[in-house]
């Protein structure tokens, strides 16, 4: 123990000429554990709705996914695509279609995002864990071809989980120039029956507007013959997706990107790490402020330690020395206040998690989950522990060292 350290402990926890000195003291030390408890509260929240929102693209994202790097399509029959689809690692393999759309029923009308894929679908993701209504899925059967719509596009379009009418597409065509005087001849049309079921992923990116039906629908109606948009995989259990990725990154080359889930969904996630971010940002503002109240403690500290400095100084104590004193006491008061809010908002997200003290509202039977979902990450909270040692540190380094200058000339 040093000489420095073991002087400035003996003042942390020593009693002062001067009362009110413990007591902002005190109040540093709190101030600094409010403020890292809000830290640890709210990053652990962001955490948790970030997880929440991952959980749902599982049943509707592929592990997996490759798609070019240029331009909306690619070859079915591409060499480098039949490499991948013959990995060992590669359990399943779908061919998908996927592009723009207009889809019309009765009276009613609504852009779309119509989604060809294999029969495979099935074997590739959860989808039957995501429908609602009394049918089956279904894409196809014999001439007759169905489609299965988001229950947001359901209900904009009042065709219910099961339509008795067609489902109308219109798609542009690919080749030729627009007629005005006959516009209808510049679409293909197509329409789709139902299978008496609808999805809900609980994502309004997906229900809002996505169809899923066959490949060959697709192909037909974008006109995208022997041309896929993505193939999306799914690796055998057990695997490393990463190394996997890595291996099939290797082998498609610059041509194609893979893509896991959390890259598939890189705006929603992207979005939501800025939100968490600022919100870091906005509290160690707050925690700076916190850690003025470390500068005004210490300043009156050093002054009702005047005497000790002067008798420091004729026992040899350096300049240096009696600096370092000090600012070890204001470490210690953010290191205090930083392990206190700590255990403190550890504390609070596990009850949250436990027992949802926090609602969503009044409202909250209309949301997902009934309170807000809490997930620590132990990442953020040794950021959180460096953060308030370097604010704290930083707030006390130049007003310490000038105060201290002015007693010991």
């Amino acid at each position: 123990m040093t000489f420095p350290f073991y002087i400035a402990k003996r003042y942390l926890f020593s009693k002062k000429s001067t009362h009110a000195i413990n007591i902002i003291s005190g109040i540093s030390a709190v101030g600094v554990a409010v403020a890292t408890m809000a830290l640890v509260v709210t990053l652990s929240v962001f955490n948790g709705f970030s997880d929440l929102v991952a959980t749902f693209f599982t049943s509707f994202d592929p592990q997996l996914k490759i798609v070019p790097a240029k331009g909306k399509t690619m070859p079915a029959d591409a060499p480098a695509l039949d490499k991948v689809r013959q990995l060992t690692a590669v359990e399943v393999a779908t061919n998908c279609l996927e592009d723009q759309a207009l889809a019309v029923y009765q009276d009613k009308q609504e852009m779309v995002t119509v989604k060809g894929v294999d029969d495979n679908i099935t074997d590739l993701v959860n989808i039957k864990d995501i429908l609602v209504g009394d049918g089956v899925f279904d894409l196809h059967a014999a001439n007759l071809e169905y489609g299965v719509i988001g229950i947001r596009l359901a209900q904009t379009l009042g065709t219910g989980t099961k339509w008795r009418d067609y489902l109308h597409i219109f798609a542009p065509r690919h080749e030729g120039q627009l007629d005005m005087t006959n516009p209808t001849e510049g679409f293909v049309e197509d329409s789709l029956l139902s299978p008496g079921v609808v999805f809900q992923v609980k994502q309004a990116k997906y229900d809002k507007a996505h169809i899923i039906t066959s490949l060959d629908f697709a192909s037909r109606i974008f006109e995208r013959q022997g041309e896929i948009s993505s193939l999306e995989l799914r690796i055998k259990s057990g695997s490393d997706i990463n190394s996997v990725k890595k291996d099939i990154q290797e082998i498609v080359g610059d041509q194609y990107k893979v893509e896991d889930r959390y890259e598939q969904q890189a705006d929603t996630f992207r979005i939501m790490q800025i939100e968490k971010v600022m919100a870091y940002i906005f509290l160690t503002f707050i925690l700076m402020v916190a850690c003025f109240n470390i500068i005004g403690s210490l300043s009156m500290l050093i002054i009702d330690k005047k005497d000790d400095v002067v008798t420091l100084r004729n026992l040899g104590a350096t300049d240096k020395q009696i600096t370092q004193i000090f600012l070890f006491e204001g470490r210690m008061i953010s290191a205090a206040g930083a392990i206190i809010g700590i255990i403190i908002g550890l504390l609070l997200c596990w009850l949250q998690q436990q027992f949802g003290i926090v609602r969503l509202g009044s409202g909250s039977e209309n949301f997902i989950i009934d309170a807000y979902p809490v997930s620590v990450h132990y990442s953020d909270v040794l950021i959180i522990f460096i953060t308030v040692m370097l604010v704290g540190w930083l707030a006390v380094w130049y007003p310490v060292r000038a105060i201290s200058k002015r007693l010991t000339k």
